[in-house]
């Protein structure tokens, strides 16, 4: 019988103590700290949000700065500031798609080398990042039929002339919207999960595109539904479990760091006062994009908070596929295989059985 979910667990926390600690290497752990960072495998369990502390004492300040400031130039930079999110977020899904084959490269063979895994990684990264952007498109789309064509029905059967006449179908309605819409999040959910767990080996080791590594993974999950729902099972538990605590030190993290960076802005707002700045295009850019930095640097503490984690749950995927996946086994227990995989010699353990191809 192949590896289950709950054994991939040891196997999983083992390999994380052996990589992390066995010895404690610190470039490596901020090079995968970078890595899960850009890969979009950083956990996080709080929603904690500092300016909220403020918010109602800011309100007023705000509306007087908008008032002063010319129409055009905030629509200028309102635009400027779209635009740029947007090139922004594309890029950033690019260098995701392959910072995933980095992280999973650098998990398989207990070593993270960067510039050569971004190299070597080009032409899986762009196809993973083809396969996010048509997902979203389809969710997109999918969304909008699901919540545009009931509204849709609704309105042409006049229901919303008047709402009241027509409560009892608006509410059902409203009612199997919903529950489909659950089922559309969750059913998203899983195929995000499956991919990054499941697609991305099949694409590192044979340079297939998604759609195709997911047309050879469903007869596997037909012939094992009931061990790919237990890891699905353990993964939630998991996940629930490590936000948990990560969102703890993250929470005590940006209270110890609140107090400096308060005490920065302060000093920054009364310097810029009495040099006689005031809210312009300028200014607002240059606060804009120092409040980005400081995010950043936070985002960047917390991933080195939960480099473990980041070890960890591809780890956990690892050791499970393993047991399913032929070459991703022999690249992870052969050593015999060291150089299918470069960058890194694999655990000395013995290959579980795996089901025929």
């Amino acid at each position: 019988m192949p590896i289950s979910a709950t054994d991939s667990i040891t196997l999983a926390f083992e390999h994380t103590k052996r990589q992390l600690f066995k010895p404690f290497r610190f470039g490596q752990w901020v090079r995968l700290a970078f890595v899960g960072l850009l890969a979009g495998e950083l956990g996080s369990g709080g929603n904690f949000n500092p300016s909220r502390t403020n918010q109602a004492a800011s309100l007023p300040q705000l509306g007087e700065i908008y008032h002063k400031i010319d129409p055009a130039i905030l629509a200028s930079l309102i635009t400027v500031l779209v635009i740029t999110g947007i090139v922004l977020m594309v890029v950033m899904a690019y260098i995701s798609s392959v910072m995933r084959f980095i992280l999973f490269d650098s998990v398989l063979t207990s070593e993270s080398h960067i510039r050569a895994g971004w190299s070597r990684r080009q032409e899986n990264g762009w196809k993973y990042f083809v396969w996010q952007l048509g997902l979203l498109l389809a969710t997109f789309a999918g969304a909008l039929v699901l919540v545009g064509g009931p509204a849709a029905f609704a309105f042409g059967m006049g229901w919303f002339q008047p709402p009241r006449a027509h409560l009892v179908q608006l509410v059902l309605t409203g009612v199997v919207v919903f529950i489909l819409f659950v089922g559309f999040v969750i059913g998203l959910a899983l195929v995000h999960v499956f991919t990054k767990d499941f697609i991305v080996p099949q694409m590192a080791f044979e340079g297939i595109s998604a759609l195709e590594a997911w047309r050879r993974l469903w007869p596997m999950i037909q012939a094992e539904a009931k061990g790919y729902a237990a890891y699905i099972g353990m993964k939630i538990v998991l996940t629930i479990v490590v936000g948990i605590a990560i969102g703890v030190v993250t929470l005590i993290l940006a209270l110890i760091l609140a107090l400096p960076v308060i005490g920065a802005v302060a000093a920054a707002l009364i310097a810029g006062k009495s040099a006689g700045l005031t809210w312009n295009l300028l200014t607002i850019s240059a606060a804009v994009a120092a409040g980005c930095i400081l995010f950043v640097i936070f985002l960047f503490l917390v991933s080195l908070i939960s480099v473990p984690a980041i070890v960890f749950f591809p780890a956990y995927s690892i050791y499970f596929f393993a047991a399913r996946y032929q070459p991703l086994s022999l690249a992870l227990y052969s050593s015999a295989s060291q150089s299918a995989v470069p960058q890194g010699a694999s655990p000395p353990l013995t290959p579980p059985p795996y089901p025929a191809m």
